[in-house]
């Protein structure tokens, strides 16, 4: 074998295996890639499934359910372009049957009472993901620009009803020890936190009976009197506990400022 052949040869061998390390490269990179893209499916499922269970039944609007619905069902027919291994049917089929059941207004809220700093900072949690979840949809597309607005400004809404919430909570806490000043100061918290939405009509109208709250709160405090002239559970705090049936706000009078 003369060197020409020699180096020809070597040539050949080194072509051949620079090409095997590419494809196996390549190979792996596919790989790799397939795997993020399940990964990412799957944790979109599940976000929005934990959305859909864990947030307070009362912030959901039918709207948003079947937007997550959609978005389970949409990760669902991804998910089918690969051999993932997961029940994707099972999942299908359960995000269908729910849509069916909001489509049919057979759909069952549970309210979840914001009675803890620890469930308000949970559920803030929560919006925040929800909050997070709209801006990528509308970056790629799923919803446009006015739903995706839309909806931002009502999870803000709901931000800051959660911590009214809690502030409510503490209040109707100090009425019941007969701390009224700490009361006073909690409504006084719920207030500012819903005058974040005064855009929100339902939020106005919040301020405005937190306002008139405080208002018989403080004139219980400067006759001295006890806790049996200041009840607990007032119509205000029945109506909050209402707050996201509008028509029971829409019959409320208006307060003054």
């Amino acid at each position: 074998m003369n060197s020409i052949t020699l180096i020809l040869a070597l040539a050949a061998v080194v072509a051949v295996s620079i090409i095997i390390i590419v494809a196996s490269q390549l190979r792996e990179k596919a790989r790799i890639e397939r795997a993020r893209k399940i990964t990412a499916l799957e944790d979109r499922y599940k976000r929005c499934e934990r959305l859909l269970t864990e947030l307070p039944g009362q912030y959901l609007t039918p709207e948003l359910k079947l937007l997550l619905l959609n978005e389970m069902e949409a990760a669902c027919d991804n998910l089918a372009a690969f051999s993932s291994g997961l029940p994707i049917e099972k999942w299908r089929e359960a995000a269908t049957q729910e849509k069916a059941r909001i489509q049919d207004e057979q759909d069952t809220t549970t309210p979840v009472a914001i009675d803890t700093l620890e469930k308000s900072r949970y559920i803030k949690e929560l919006l925040e993901s929800l909050f997070k979840l709209i801006i990528s949809m509308h970056k790629s597309g799923r919803i446009d620009g006015e739903t995706s607005r839309e909806k931002q400004q009502y999870i803000l809404f709901l931000v800051h009803k959660t911590h009214a919430d809690l502030h409510v909570f503490q209040a109707r806490e100090h009425i019941r020890k007969n701390q009224i000043r700490q009361a006073i100061h909690a409504y006084h918290m719920a207030s500012t936190e819903m005058g974040k939405s005064r855009d929100n009509p339902l939020a106005t109208r919040a301020v405005k009976a937190f306002r008139k709250r405080i208002t018989e709160l403080e004139a219980v405090n400067e006759k001295g009197e006890s806790t049996g002239s200041a009840e607990p559970d007032s119509e205000l705090d029945k109506q909050w506990d209402r707050f996201f049936h509008e028509d029971d706000w829409k019959k409320k009078p208006d307060y003054d400022d």
